[in-house]
């Protein structure tokens, strides 16, 4: 017993010792680490408080507090951020412009836009990502991808009686990239990539292969910067029959750093949206300066979306709307990652208020050019917290005063269809229109045709006002059969006040039976052409010489308001091919069978059967004669 006792106390001596030791070297370390902190805190006097919060969290919040560091953003001489804390260069904004239109719909834009200061193509493999969204920074980096627009489309834009849009799409999907001039094989990377991108959208990007897929040498020039304009590595293609779907909003909407649960997002309802006349979702990726030096560049990800909601409600005898009649929900915060939250409404045609009236009402104006037009915005910041009010929530209601009031008609747009009869020849027609009163300017159509309408390209004719209008640039590749499709691409002056037609004969093609689609008869869709232009500015127009300004200022027009570019889009054409008749193998097939059925089964009967010699049967008294001789035992008749 006495052995056990000195044993537990021997254990109980060694345990207090231990913890003696441990408690030692805790202390120490505590104090080496207080004077580190007062070390650095003399070697750095103008370290603020955020800077010493970051270096006391742990590791696993590095993210937040490298948000917190570049939020609150120090003088040019101080050091904020610690070595162990990664630096980001990003940047998040967040807009919506609306614009009420002539016809009593509403124009909703929502821009997001985020810069992020990095190198994708120094072979250094990125692997910090905070507001860029990972799976597309990955994608440009893979694929060497310099520049990438894609776009979602559902409806078809009415110019003449909406106006320009801020970014216009074809409707259904529409994909055009740049790659790196280091690409060997652009034919193979671009398969690639349009699977990848189907995957991440959702979409039938998949269906993109050689037989849709172009090359043009004089549209879609790079918007980032850079001067290669090497067409080898730009390729385009168009799905226009691709229908969108709130299957392609969600992963859109993933994409944001706020994803939908703060900011502008939270408007973004899919059964709203797609509840609307026209809407259009895109993802444009380029690189573009930092400063105005440009000694330094950043990827810009700009995320857009178009909606046009029909809201003129005739039997009311009233046109208004808000937030909540459009999207079902308000506003109560900005994106808490977004350095810049806004709200544009166009009040250019409003300048006294005698058409509408804008609740609440905001002393913030911005005036800005605006597709060659000097535009006027009420402004609301989202960031501020008094612009929600005391109900912490924003409304935006417009109440309309008065219908009257007229649209500036655009200086350019163009319609297109197709004519002739039956199903074998047709005739495909282009018009431009030129509506600036007395200016005419060049534009850039291209056309791409599948190759099932077989181009007669010497039945091309170009004529304005009744006249020859020859192209200075002419760029024909002609199809092959499953293979390639038809490129045109023509420089045409338009002259003033004048309608351009573009006309050309085509053949249609006979398919095999396994290349129809499953409705054959609804017909086939022809993407849109595309039109490109720098169109005369709107602000140049004024020729009112009664105006008072300087004389040395009405001479020549301002150069960055003389013209502005623009791209319009004409509709998709649904045309008609030669369709044999599907029914018919289902009526042989049907007819084969019966044939069969009753023939062999007729035949097989008669093979198999046995036949027997049936007596015939006695007579009503005789069956009874045989009962009552078998009831008293007598032997039947």
């Amino acid at each position: 017993m006495a052995a056990h006792r000195c044993s537990f106390s021997a254990i109980l001596r060694i345990f207090c010792y231990v913890s003696w030791l441990a408690f030692i070297v805790a202390e120490s370390q505590e104090t080496k680490l207080n004077d580190a902190h007062r070390a650095s805190a003399v070697e750095r006097p103008h370290t603020d408080d955020t800077a010493r919060r970051v270096s006391e969290q742990p590791a696993v919040e590095e993210t937040q507090t490298a948000e917190d560091t570049e939020q609150q953003e120090p003088a040019a001489h101080e050091t904020v951020v610690p070595s162990s804390v990664p630096s980001f260069k990003d940047d998040f904004q967040e807009e919506l412009v609306i614009r009420p239109l002539h016809s009593g719909d509403i124009y909703a834009s929502f821009q997001f836009r985020t810069l992020w200061e990095t190198d994708f193509m120094s072979g250094n493999k990125v692997s910090h990502y905070r507001l860029y969204p990972k799976s597309l920074g990955q994608v440009i980096s893979k694929f060497s991808v310099r520049e990438l627009h894609i776009s979602f489309t559902q409806g078809y834009w009415r110019t003449m009686q909406w106006g320009q849009p801020f970014l216009p799409s074809p409707p259904g999907a529409e994909l055009w990239v740049w790659f790196q001039d280091s690409v060997t094989d652009v034919d193979g990377t671009w398969k690639e990539l349009t699977n990848v991108l189907s995957g991440i959208f959702c979409a039938s990007l998949n269906f993109i292969d050689s037989t849709n897929t172009v090359q043009p040498s004089a549209s879609f020039k790079p918007l980032g910067i850079g001067n290669d304009t090497d067409h080898r590595f730009l390729r385009y293609a168009t799905l226009p029959r691709e229908i969108v779907c709130t299957e392609n909003l969600t992963p859109w909407k993933k994409l944001l750093p706020c994803g939908s649960k703060a900011g502008l997002a939270v408007l973004l309802k899919s059964e709203k949206l797609f509840h609307s006349s026209f809407h259009s979702q895109a993802v444009h990726i380029r690189p573009v300066c930092q400063d105005w030096e440009c000694k330094t560049s950043s990827w810009e990800l700009r995320q857009t979306l178009n909606v046009v909601f029909d809201l003129h409600t005739s039997s009311q005898g009233k046109r208004e709307w808000s937030l909540f009649k459009m999207f079902s929900r308000t506003l109560t915060e900005a994106c808490p990652l977004a350095s810049s939250s806004k709200i544009y409404i166009d009040v250019t045609d409003n300048p006294e208020g005698e058409q509408f009236e804008v609740t609440p009402a905001t002393p913030l104006l911005s005036k800005a050019v605006v597709l060659g037009d000097r535009r006027t915005f009420s402004v609301y910041d989202l960031t501020q917290q008094i612009t929600f009010g005391t109900m912490r929530s924003l409304n935006l209601l417009i109440r309309w005063k008065t219908s009257e009031g007229d649209m500036l008609r655009p200086l350019l747009h163009a319609e297109r269809y197709v004519a002739g009869y039956g199903l074998q020849t047709g005739e495909i027609h282009t018009l431009m229109y030129n509506n600036h009163p007395y200016r005419s300017f060049p534009v850039l159509l291209l056309d791409s045709v599948p190759w099932y309408l077989r181009l007669y390209i010497h039945t091309l004719t170009v004529t304005s006002k009744g006249k020859d209008n020859t192209p200075s640039y002419i760029h024909y590749e002609p199809s092959k059969d499953r293979v390639r499709p038809h490129l045109l691409e023509m420089l045409v002056q338009l002259p003033p006040n004048s309608v351009t037609e573009v006309t050309v004969q085509f053949e249609r093609a006979l398919l095999k039976w396994t290349e129809y689609t499953p409705d054959p008869n609804h017909g086939f869709y022809v993407g849109s052409s595309v039109i490109s232009s720098l169109v005369p500015s709107i602000v140049a127009m004024d020729i009112n010489s009664t105006q008072e300004r300087p004389l040395f200022s009405s001479f020549f027009p301002c150069k960055e308001e003389s013209s502005y570019f623009v791209r319009v889009y004409t509709e998709p054409l649904l045309v008609n091919l030669p369709t044999p008749d599907f029914s018919m193998p289902y009526n042989v097939i049907c007819l084969t069978c019966t044939v069969v059925a009753v023939g062999y089964g007729s035949l097989y009967n008669l093979l198999t059967r046995s036949f027997q010699i049936e007596e015939p049967s006695p007579g009503l008294a005789k069956r009874l004669a045989n009962i009552i001789r078998k009831m008293r035992g007598v032997p039947l008749l």
